[in-house]
């Protein structure tokens, strides 16, 4: 059975762009495979080495993206009063606030403020409302989360 991702459209978007510049960099490291190639004896060719790992870890990525494309389920963020995927919530926790999107752990990147419904502070706010708190157990101890809004 086929997994579903779910992202968003923006994430869709990011995807189809990351996919299309890595289609374009393939001739580029053709290429370098050729050049090395040239270099002589390819056991002992670190150019060479270096190109086909290069190849191989953009086919890898390549691969992963067209099944996440052709699987994808596109999340529907629309008004909602709990903390849904596809969301914005605000959260204070003391005096400090953070503003986070829910997304699915595809899109999850926290220094861009998008966090995974799957990660401990996603699955911890995951249906709250305004007003409610969340406990995120961490290795320095209990943080407690207060959902300030929802957008």
């Amino acid at each position: 059975m086929k997994k579903a991702y779910q992202i968003t459209e923006e994430g869709r978007s990011e995807l189809q762009q990351e996919l299309e510049t890595l289609k374009a960099s393939r001739g580029e490291i053709a290429e370098k495979i050729a050049a090395a190639r040239d270099f002589g004896d390819l056991s002992e060719n670190a150019e060479y080495d270096t190109a086909r790992e290069e190849q191989g870890l953009v086919e890898t990525r390549i691969a992963e993206i067209e099944d996440i494309l052709q699987n994808a389920e596109i999340i529907k963020a629309g008004s909602s009063n709990k903390v849904t995927l596809g969301v914005k919530v605000e959260l204070s926790a003391g005096k400090k606030r953070y503003t986070y999107t829910v997304v699915g752990p595809v899109e999850a990147d926290p220094m861009e403020g998008k966090i995974s419904d799957e990660s401990p502070i996603g699955e911890a706010i995951l249906g709250k409302k305004v007003g409610e708190t969340a406990t995120v157990v961490t290795p320095k101890g209990d943080t407690v989360y207060t959902i300030e809004s929802i957008n």
